[in-house]
């Protein structure tokens, strides 16, 4: 067996590990690029560590350091609940709000899983208590996740954009943020339309919300916005001030946090990592932990567990798969890949069958993963130029992201963990459903519409 095949095949085990055994899949990909590369091609540790990203490292470290942050100090709380304060209640119209929060926080810097746990209860919530369908409100939840999920200042953005550059591909920030924003958008879309057609989304409010132990109802009716119950004075974990609405179902959903000085910065700081990164091309990851750094010298105590609450594991993961990426580059398993793919004698088929790959493998394991070890070992196809590479990075990016609501995906999974009043086990079937058509469905046409002529 050939070194480059070798290195192949234990690539594809560590996929298989981390699916199967939770095992994290750049501990794997460290071990492995010290023992393929020591053992078959002969590297030492220098030869080894000479492919660790560690630019893409300050990256993730400070974009998910700044949103630790905005999360400890109530950031994302006020957002959340401001969107959905800003549609009045309406109740068709929160799905979609669901969608743009999630998309905004992803969009922001929070980690895909991340920001899916952080809307998820709360959007899920909302989907028990007014009737609207559970599945279609974990869709909108994961595709507004994917959605925000390649801005240029986001997780999966910086990293498949770092890739790009290290590989000295042709890049489109924007291009590819808008591939992911409009394929998920397009989804959701027809899935919301769908739904409601079969009665996913209520006419009207299945019942006026009333305050716990009032008595009688709140007068409105039809299919106007939900009446506003009173609210109980709370405290939320950052120390700010909130308020909880009472529900008929007799649970207390939180309200916002007031807008208090902590929440206006960190808005403002946000707001001014977006601007630099593409009004004045300023690195994100330096520009995040300034921001960051700033924040916590200010109001210490709320972002004093910030940093242990980093998504260290997914720093890990990509670095660890990226390590081992420069070890197959140094080993020449990139070329030998690149070549075996051009050799099918149809890019254009080439480009398809990637695509499925990227959507199969990671509808089962990390998506972060599988578009860090297969963009790199696409590049001497890309570099034929007979596929254009903005449009096949793009096409393989939300092939590898769009598959997510897989209940064997984190993000699908939870769904299906937050999900109330629901049979799981149908629960579980309808996800399973749904990520099997996409699967089926979306390679084909991203790549139709991003790759193939006419595509970006």
């Amino acid at each position: 067996m050939s070194p480059e095949l070798l290195s192949v095949l234990v690539l594809a085990v560590i996929f298989v590990i981390a699916t199967t055994r939770s095992v994290n899949m750049g501990a794997l990909a460290f071990a492995a690029a010290f023992a393929v590369g020591g053992l078959a091609a002969d590297l030492d540790a220098d030869a080894v560590f000479a492919g660790f990203p560690g630019d893409l490292f300050v990256v993730l470290a400070g974009v998910t350091y700044l949103f630790a942050i905005a999360r400890a100090n109530g950031t994302t709380d006020w957002l959340v609940h401001a969107a959905v304060r800003l549609v009045g209640g309406r109740v068709a119209l929160i799905p979609w709000v669901m969608f743009a929060v999630t998309a905004a926080l992803t969009a922001i810097g929070a980690v895909s899983p991340g920001a899916v746990a952080i809307v998820a209860p709360l959007a899920l919530g909302f989907a028990a208590q007014y009737g609207i369908s559970p599945l279609l409100m974990g869709i909108m939840v994961v595709h507004g996740a994917q959605a925000g999920g390649f801005s240029p200042t986001s997780v999966y953005g910086s990293t498949v954009n770092s890739i790009v550059d290290r590989e000295h591909l042709p890049g489109n920030e924007g291009a590819l943020f808008l591939a992911s924003l409009v394929v998920n958008t397009v989804i959701a879309g027809i899935v919301y339309v769908a739904l409601r057609r079969r009665g996913g989304v209520p006419s009207r409010p299945p019942h006026e919300r009333v305050a716990v132990g009032t008595a009688g109802s709140g007068g409105g009716g039809g299919g106007g916005p939900v009446q506003d119950p009173p609210e109980t004075t709370g405290t939320s974990s950052s120390g700010t001030s909130t308020t909880d609405t009472a529900t008929a179902a007799g649970t207390a959903v939180p309200t916002a946090p007031r807008l208090d000085a902590p929440i206006a910065v960190t808005l403002t700081g946000l707001v001014a990592l977006v601007v630099c990164a593409l009004a004045f091309d300023l690195d994100v990851g330096l520009t995040a932990i300034t921001i960051a750094v700033l924040l916590s010298i200010v109001w210490p105590a709320t972002s004093r567990t910030a940093v242990a609450e980093i998504s260290w594991s997914t720093v890990f993961l990509i670095c660890g798969v990226l390590t081992y990426v420069g070890v197959l580059d140094e080993m020449g398993t990139i070329t030998w890949a690149g070549d075996a793919v051009s050799g099918i004698g149809a890019p254009l088929l080439a480009a398809l069958l990637l695509c499925y790959i990227s959507a199969i493998v990671s509808a089962f394991a990390s998506s972060v993963g599988i578009m860090g070890a297969l963009i790199p070992l696409a590049v001497p196809f890309l570099a034929a130029g007979e596929v254009g590479a903005v449009g096949m990075v793009a096409a393989l990016a939300v092939s590898a992201t769009v598959v997510d609501v897989s209940p064997f995906s984190t993000n699908g999974a939870l769904v299906l963990a937050n999900a109330e009043e629901v049979d799981r086990e149908r629960f579980f079937r309808q996800l399973m459903v749904y990520g099997a058509v996409v699967v089926v469905v979306a390679p084909v046409v991203v790549w139709l519409a991003l790759v193939v002529p006419g595509g970006i």
